[in-house]
């Protein structure tokens, strides 16, 4: 394990389990099934910083757990307590306390699906342009952060780290994945995005937009997989400071987007390392948005 100077988790490696690391999750295969490892790493503009963030990754997991059990429906979670963890992973279970699981191995759909219920980010700028969102026609009127009047489906492909995805429209997905499938990844994520938007808004928290990911089970099933509605996949807004108009202050990474746009950063890597007081309120920023939307406290 490979801890920052603020004790924040790097980089997760066991010895004689094959794994492989994303920008934030290190996933290790364990035969019949995975344990994956949710580290402090951050990353911004699809580059992985250097600098790491204490206890993000202990949100992000325990953020996901909580939306799998609200949710109900069916997924790849085995178990997330390490006292039930196969005794090779014994010498590191104070390390993958609370921020990590076991998940059974299924089959990724290829596609990234978002969830939009605010017109903001990328699609702002593209509505602002082209008054589209992923090449679809909206209508006039919009302004920044409008609540849209239905929510959009605007997925993405699934790009190499360091590559950018790219946004595609249902059409596309379709040539993708087949009709059926892709229908049903468009009615998964506008229903689970709907019933997480009208929970959050009664925690005085408004989910802008979302990220899902799914497999397909042996069955052939959807499963929903991945991390479920974290500050690292989601947009959310404190119900008190929106304002259309304008972009409120975030629960999410975007703290960390606008400090290093603030110094000219240029999206490609390497990235800059991050100031105490940043790292500082940015772990803020994801404790609370757990709390708020959990009623937890953070383990």
């Amino acid at each position: 394990m490979k801890y920052d100077k603020n004790h924040a988790l790097l980089e997760c490696a066991i010895p004689g389990v094959p794994h492989k690391s994303g920008k934030v999750r290190d996933v290790f295969d364990l035969g019949d099934k995975l344990l994956m490892v949710v580290t402090d790493r951050i990353s911004a503009f699809d580059v992985i910083l250097p600098s790491g963030v204490p206890d993000k990754g202990k949100v992000l997991n325990q953020l996901s757990l909580f939306w799998m059990e609200f949710f109900g429906m069916k997924n790849h979670l085995i178990t997330a307590n390490v006292d039930e963890y196969p005794e090779i992973l014994a010498p590191y279970k104070e390390d993958l306390r609370g921020r990590s699981m076991l998940v059974k191995k299924v089959n990724m759909v290829e596609v990234e699906c978002i969830a939009r219920g605010y017109l903001t980010g990328s699609g702002w700028k593209e509505y602002k342009a082209h008054q589209t969102v992923n090449g679809e026609k909206l209508r006039e009127g919009y302004e920044n952060a409008s609540k849209l009047d239905e929510v959009l489906f605007t997925p993405t492909t699934k790009a190499a780290i360091g590559d950018h995805d790219e946004a595609i429209n249902f059409d596309e997905t379709v040539k993708l994945v087949g009709l059926d499938m892709a229908t049903k990844l468009k009615e998964a994520t506008i229903s689970l995005y709907s019933k997480a938007a009208d929970y959050a808004a009664k925690h005085g928290i408004i989910i802008a937009d979302t990220k899902f990911e799914f497999g397909k089970d042996e069955d052939g099933s959807l499963i929903l997989a991945d991390e479920v509605l974290t500050p690292d996949s989601s947009r959310f807004w404190p119900e008190s400071s929106y304002a259309v108009g304008s972009n409120p202050p975030s629960l999410d990474k975007q703290y960390v987007r606008d400090w290093l746009d603030s110094i000219n950063f240029n999206h490609q890597p390497p990235g800059p390392e991050l100031p105490d007081e940043v790292i500082a309120k940015t772990r803020e920023i994801y404790v609370k948005a757990y709390e708020e939307l959990s009623g937890k406290k953070l383990v």
